[in-house]
C-alpha cells in the first residue's frame, strides 16, 4: 500500500522524466526510490551513518556463507547454494525470526544500503559478462549448438506453458499463483549464459567438449528468450500506452543502442590499436569505460531499458580478451565476484521466509510447472546430441547443465518480489526450487561426466610401436616465444624425411583472460602479413619457416587454445586424440633466464602433471636451459647435435631409446647410449621378467647397430649406489645438447637411494635430478613417458608388444 509521500514522489518522478519511466519500473529504480524517500542513512542525521553496522553485516554474511560452503563442499555443491543458504540462515527463516536480531543487525534502512551495493555489483557483473562474450560465437556455433539452444528453450516453454494454461483454466488457483504462472514458465525456460559460464568454471569443464557445447547453446537459448520477451513487451506497450509514448520509448532505445554500437565500440577499438602488444592499457582508457558504463546505465533507466541491459550492451561493445577486455576483467572481476556478488545471493536468502509457505496446493502447482520445464529442457537438449551419436551419459550431462539456475534467475525473482508481482510465499517456493535444482544437478554432473574419460586411445600411440614408413604425428605445446627454438631443434633432430614425414601440430596455449568461454581454433595466416604481428603470429611464423625449410617432410597445423590453466590439459589431450598424435612435447614449468635466474610457474607444473596423467599417447617434457643455437636452419655449416640416452630400464626408457633410434638417420646427430648396470645380484630398477626381457632385447639390437654406425656409441656404466649415478650425470655437463631419459623407473634400492638427493616430482627420480638448478650443465633434457592410457590395457609392461626393428 503506497503512502501519500510515496505517491507524491512517484508523481514527481513521472512529471520530470516522462511516461517511459513507468515502463522501466525496474529494481534499480525501486532502490533509488527507497534511498531518496527514506534516506541512505541509518539515523535522521546523515552524520550518524553506522559504518560499524555495515561492517558487522558483511562479516556475518561472510562467516555464514563460508561456513556453509565448507560443510557442503564435500557433497559437490556450488558456491551459489551456500551463499543463498547463508542468507536464509541470517534471514527470517532462522536467526531473523528474532525481532531483536533483525532490527539491530539488519534494519530496513541498513538493508537498503546492502541492496544498493549488491545490485551495483550485479550491474558490474553483467557488464563483465558482456565484455567476456564474443558475439561471433553465435555464428560459429554450428548446427548442433543451434538446435540445442532453440529446442532447449522452445520445448520447455511450450510444455510448461501448456500446463500453465490448463491449470489457469480448470484449476481453482489463488490470485498470487495465477498471476505468476507466465513468469514461472519463462524463468524455467531460460538458460542464462552467465549462469552456465560460472557453473562450467566451477565444475572445471569450461573447455571440455560438453563445456563448449553448453556455452554456445546457452547463448542461442538466451537469444530465443530475449526475442520472445521483446515481442511480448512490445505487444504490451502497444496495447497499454499511447502511440506517442510507444514511439518515444522505441526511438530512445534505438538511440542508446546506436550510441553504444557506433560510439563506444569504435572508441574501444581505437584504444586497443593505441596499446602496443604486451603493454598494459592506459588508466585513462579504463576510467573512460567505467564512466561510460555509469552514464549508459543511468540513461537506460531513464528510457525504461533497465541499467542491467544497458550495462550488458556496453560490455558487449568492448572486444573480449586482451588488452582492454582483459584489463577491465582483471580490475573489476575480483571486487565484483568476491565482495559484491555474495551480498546479492545473501539478500536473496534474506528476503525468503520458509514460514510464509501456508498452502501445499500452491507448492504443488508451482513445482508441477517447474518439473515439466525441467523435463522439457532435458528432452530438448538431449535429443540433438543423441541424434549426432553422442554418448548418452554426455548428452544427459549436457541436459542437466542447461537446467542449472543461478544469479540471473535469482535477480529476476528478487525484482518480481520487490515490485509486488510475486508474493512472499511464491518467492520462497521459487528460491527453494532454485537451490534444490542447482544443488542436485552439480554432483550428478560430476559423477556422470569426466572429460578425461574420452582421452582413451584404442591402439598403441608410441614411438616404439611406430612403423618405419609411417608419419610421426607430434603435438608441440608452446607457452611463449622462448619455448620455440628448443622445440624446433628437437624436431629437426627427429629426422623428418620422405618415408616418414613429421605431421606437426603447433598449439599455442594462452591463459583465459577477459573471456567467458574457452577457445580452441585453427590459426590461419593473414592474407597480408601484419607490420606488427602478435605473439601468436610470431610463434607460428617460426614454425612455418621450419616447415618451409623441410619442404615436403613436415606438415604443419597451427592451433591456438585459450582456456583456464586448471583445465588447459583438456585442450592438449583432446587435440592429441583428434589428430591421432603419437608424441606430445610440452615445456617444463621452469624457465631459465639470461643471467642464471630461474622462473617457475605452478600453473604450468599443474598442466604438465595433468597431461602426463591423461594423455592418450606418449609425452615428453622438454627442459630448456636457454642455451639453444639455431641448429635446425644452419644450411651453410650444419652443426653437430650431441644426444645422450640414459637407460636404466622400463617402458619409458625403451620409449626414449626408440626416439633416439629415429634420430640415428640424421647425418649431423651423434648419439651416445649410457646403459646403467649393477653387479649381480643387485638390480638397477625393479620390474617384471617380461619387462627385463624387453630391455635386454632392445639393448642388444642397439649395441649391434652401434658397431655399424660411427655416429652411434655405447657406454656401459656400472654403478653401485646413488652417488655413482650422480657422478656420471655431473660428468655430462656441457658435453651434450640433449639428454633423453625415461620418467618412471621400477622400485629398487638404487632408486630409493637416488630419491634422497632430490624430492619426488612429476619428472621422476632421474628427471628431477637432471632438472634441478644445482645441475650446472646447459644441456636440454627431454623426460619421456610412454603411453599409459589404452583401451583394455592394465599393465603396460605386461601388454607391450615389442615390434622387431633394425636398430
Amino acid at each position: 500500500m503506497e503512502t501519500g509521500e510515496d505517491k507524491l514522489i512517484q508523481e514527481t518522478l513521472h512529471a520530470g522524466m516522462g511516461e517511459s519511466m513507468d515502463i522501466g519500473d525496474s529494481y534499480v529504480c525501486h532502490v533509488v526510490h527507497q534511498i531518496n524517500s527514506r534516506g541512505l542513512w541509518f539515523g535522521d542525521d546523515p552524520l550518524t551513518f553506522s559504518f560499524p553496522l555495515l561492517l558487522l553485516q558483511l562479516f556475518l554474511i561472510s562467516i555464514s556463507t563460508r561456513s556453509i560452503y565448507i560443510i557442503l563442499k564435500p557433497f559437490g555443491q556450488p558456491s551459489i547454494v551456500s551463499q543463498i543458504l547463508g542468507g536464509v540462515v541470517l534471514g527470517p527463516s532462522i536467526l531473523g525470526r528474532s525481532s531483536a536480531f533483525a532490527n539491530k543487525v539488519f534494519p530496513a534502512k541498513g538493508r537498503s544500503v546492502l541492496e544498493t551495493f549488491a545490485f551495483f555489483g550485479f550491474m558490474l557483473f553483467i557488464f563483465l559478462i558482456g565484455v567476456k562474450i564474443d558475439p561471433s560465437i553465435i555464428l560459429r556455433s554450428g548446427k548442433r549448438a543451434l538446435c540445442i539452444g532453440i529446442l532447449g528453450f522452445s520445448v520447455p516453454f511450450v510444455l510448461a506453458g501448456t500446463v500453465a494454461c490448463i491449470l489457469y483454466q480448470f484449476a481453482s488457483l489463488d490470485d498470487d499463483v495465477s498471476n505468476i504462472l507466465f513468469f514461472v514458465v519463462s524463468l524455467q525456460s531460460i538458460t542464462a549464459f552467465p549462469v552456465i559460464a560460472c557453473f562450467l568454471t566451477e565444475l572445471k569443464i569450461l573447455n571440455s567438449e560438453i563445456g563448449r557445447l553448453a556455452s554456445a547453446s546457452s547463448i542461442v537459448c538466451d537469444v530465443c528468450y530475449w526475442s520472445v520477451m521483446t515481442v511480448s513487451f512490445a505487444a504490451k506497450l502497444a496495447s497499454e500506452k499511447s502511440i506517442g509514448a510507444s514511439i518515444g520509448s522505441f526511438v530512445s532505445a534505438v538511440l542508446l543502442i546506436s550510441f553504444i554500437m557506433f560510439g563506444v565500440r569504435p572508441a574501444a577499438l581505437w584504444a586497443i590499436r593505441r596499446t602496443p602488444e604486451g603493454k598494459p592499457v592506459k588508466e585513462i582508457y579504463i576510467f573512460v569505460v567505467f564512466v561510460t558504463l555509469l552514464v549508459c546505465g543511468f540513461m537506460g533507466e531513464l528510457i525504461g531499458l533497465s541499467a542491467f541491459i544497458a550495462s550488458f550492451l556496453v560490455g558487449l561493445a568492448i572486444p573480449e580478451g586482451p588488452p582492454l577486455g582483459a584489463a577491465l576483467v582483471d580490475r573489476l572481476d575480483c571486487f565484483c565476484s568476491v565482495l559484491l556478488m555474495p551480498i546479492l545471493f545473501t539478500i536473496g536468502g534474506l528476503k525468503m521466509d520458509v514460514f510464509a509457505i501456508q498452502k501445499l496446493k500452491n507448492v504443488g502447482v508451482i513445482q508441477l510447472i517447474i518439473f515439466v520445464s525441467f523435463f522439457g529442457k532435458i528432452v530438448g537438449t538431449v535429443l540433438p546430441p543423441l541424434f549426432c551419436r553422442m554418448p548418452f551419459r554426455d548428452a544427459l550431462s549436457l541436459g542437466l547443465i542447461m537446467n542449472s539456475k543461478g544469479i540471473v534467475e535469482l535477480v529476476m525473482l528478487i525484482g518480481l518480489k520487490v515490485r509486488d508481482i510475486m508474493s512472499e510465499e511464491c518467492y520462497t517456493i521459487m528460491v527453494i526450487s532454485l537451490v534444490i535444482i542447482t544443488g542436485v544437478v552439480s554432483p550428478i554432473v560430476k559423477v556422470l561426466y569426466d572429460p578425461s574419460s574420452r582421452f582413451l586411445a584404442y591402439k598403441r600411440r608410441t614411438i616404439l610401436h611406430q612403423r618405419d614408413d609411417e608419419e610421426l604425428r607430434i603435438l608441440a605445446c608452446i607457452h611463449r616465444q622462448d619455448n620455440v627454438l628448443a622445440i624446433l631443434n628437437l624436431l629437426a633432430a627427429s629426422n623428418p624425411n620422405k618415408e616418414s614425414p613429421i605431421n606437426l601440430v603447433a598449439l599455442h596455449l594462452v591463459k583465459l583472460a577477459g573471456r567467458a568461454s574457452s577457445l580452441l581454433v585453427a590459426h590461419l595466416p593473414r592474407d597480408k602479413p601484419s607490420q606488427y604481428p602478435t605473439q601468436t603470429e610470431q610463434i607460428f611464423n617460426a614454425f612455418r619457416k621450419f616447415e618451409h625449410h623441410h619442404s615436403g617432410h613436415v606438415i604443419l597445423h597451427c592451433y591456438k587454445g585459450i582456456s583456464p590453466y586448471a583445465t588447459m590439459h583438456n585442450d592438449v589431450c583432446s587435440l592429441a586424440l583428434e589428430k591421432r598424435t603419437t608424441f606430445i612435447i610440452i615445456p617444463f614449468h621452469k624457465q631459465w633466464i639470461i643471467g642464471g635466474r630461474v622462473e617457475s610457474s605452478y600453473a604450468f607444473r599443474h598442466l604438465n602433471k595433468n597431461v602426463l596423467d591423461k594423455a592418450p599417447c606418449s609425452v615428453g617434457v622438454l627442459i630448456d636451459r636457454g642455451n639453444q643455437s639455431k641448429f635446425w636452419c644452419d644450411l651453410a655449416d650444419p652443426a653437430i647435435y650431441q644426444v645422450a640416452v640414459l637407460f636404466f630400464g622400463g617402458a619409458d626408457d625403451r620409449e626414449a631409446l626408440a626416439y633416439a633410434r629415429r634420430m640415428m638417420e640424421q647425418h649431423n646427430v651423434l648419439i651416445t647410449l649410457l646403459h646403467f648396470s649393477a653387479p649381480a645380484p643387485a638390480e638397477i630398477v625393479g620390474g617384471t621378467a617380461r619387462s627385463k626381457m624387453l630391455d635386454t632385447q632392445i639393448l642388444s639390437e642397439f649395441r649391434l647397430n652401434a658397431f655399424r654406425n660411427d655416429r652411434v656409441s655405447y657406454r656401459d656404466e656400472q654403478v653401485t649406489d646413488g652417488r655413482c649415478v650422480l657422478t656420471v650425470l655431473e660428468s655430462m655437463e656441457c658435453t651434450y645438447d640433449l639428454v633423453l631419459v625415461g620418467r618412471r623407473h621400477g622400485e629398487s634400492r638404487l632408486m630409493s637411494d637416488l630419491r634422497k638427493w632430490n624430492e619426488r616430482g612429476e619428472l621422476g627420480v632421474v628427471g628431477e635430478i637432471l632438472a634441478t638448478t644445482n645441475f650446472k650443465g646447459g644441456t636440454s633434457i627431454l623426460v619421456m613417458q610412454q603411453q599409459t592410457r589404452l583401451w583394455g590395457l592394465r599393465d603396460p609392461e605386461e601388454s607391450t608388444r615389442l615390434r622387431r626393428v633394425n636398430i
